[in-house]
């Protein structure tokens, strides 16, 4: 099936950032500067088809609110503009993975000769589970 081309990024009309002090590596910077960016997406303007939003709910779990809202904290790196794109980045690949259709199961069923060979070798088990019973001594 061909692959789907989603918008990498959402557009900035459902998109809110908000930038926050970060922790971590970046010494006297971190407590000077707010480089962590929270992104949150109003995932119920994303247009998704009903499949696809199952799925992104299951994906997104707890970075979903109860609001339909997608919050993304970035702070693994030590600029604005870095952990801005890493948010970003994350957030395109959330929603291209929820478009990702799964593959339907096809139920199959076990052929006559199958099943045959089943009942036969529990046959032959059974008769040598049999041959460790008592002896007789008749």
């Amino acid at each position: 099936m061909a692959k789907t081309e989603y918008p990498p990024v959402p557009d900035d009309a459902i998109v809110e950032e908000k930038f926050l002090a970060a922790t971590g590596p970046g010494g006297q910077n971190v407590n000077k500067v707010a480089t962590a960016v929270q992104l949150r997406i109003d995932a119920f303007r994303l247009g998704m088809p009903p499949w696809a939003w199952q799925q992104f709910k299951e994906l997104a779990g707890s970075r979903l609110t109860s609001a339909g809202e997608l919050v993304i904290t970035a702070r693994r790196f030590r600029t604005q503009e870095a952990n801005r794109a890493d948010a970003r980045e994350r957030a395109a690949e959330l929603v291209a993975k929820a478009h990702e259709r799964q593959a339907k199961r096809v139920k199959t069923k076990p052929s006559r000769a199958a099943k045959a060979r089943r009942l036969e070798s529990k046959t032959a088990r059974s008769q040598i589970k049999k041959g460790r019973g008592r002896v007789s001594w008749d």
